[in-house]
């Protein structure tokens, strides 16, 4: 039963290098929302000609330089779902390594009961504890790339309607990262690797 711990133990390192990787393209994400944002908020502003002062002489200004901002923004959407299939593929390895484990137990030589997958040895981590915590933190995760997906997608209906209200909302969903509350992603890693921290 100690053996099955530790290699569940090994699996949790893995996951966490999925998790450091997440927090960089979560960073990455939310920097690339705040450039698309501010060409958002500024297309109102070049859509009006009073904006461009004495330039508005100049044939095809308008035009010229709102064409440039659509591009642009168009450049940063492609981008933004580029990180979004990279955390995507994040979230497959985590459903890999939770539907792995669950795997491991039933093909395994030895059939654990329910008492034993629940047992613990000092304070290492029950099986139970392991197989749970794979599946919180793939569940957590999802449940983020599926908001965040969707803020994404809402974010190219605002170009065509602007309102500063709703970019406010979609940032500080995507900023605040509401379905992984990080204490309880500590504590699951508190639990696996009990042992390392005593």
């Amino acid at each position: 039963m100690e053996a099955t711990v530790k290699k569940y133990q090994q699996k949790f390192k893995k996951v966490k290098d999925d998790m450091d990787r997440w927090d960089d393209l979560h960073a990455r994400l939310l920097s690339q929302f705040r450039n698309a944002s501010s060409i958002i908020g500024r297309l109102q502003l070049l859509d009006d000609p009073k904006n461009y002062g004495f330039l508005k002489d100049i044939d095809n200004v308008k035009d010229l330089i709102f064409g440039k901002q659509m591009e642009s923004l168009q450049m940063i959407m492609l981008s933004m779902n580029k990180t979004l299939e990279e955390l995507n593929i994040i979230i497959l390895s985590l459903a890999k390594t939770y539907r792995d484990a669950k795997q491991q137990l039933k093909g395994g030589s030895i059939q654990f009961s329910t008492k034993q997958l629940n047992y613990r040895i000092g304070v290492k981590p029950s099986i139970a504890d392991c197989l749970e915590g794979l599946r919180l933190l793939h569940e957590m995760h999802q449940s983020e790339y599926l908001l965040k997906s969707s803020v994404i997608s809402a974010l190219a209906g605002l170009a065509l309607n602007p309102s500063v209200n709703d970019l406010q909302a979609f940032e500080r969903l995507l900023v605040d990262q509401p379905n992984i509350p990080k204490e309880e992603v500590q504590s699951v890693y508190d639990v696996i690797f009990a042992e390392e921290i005593c």
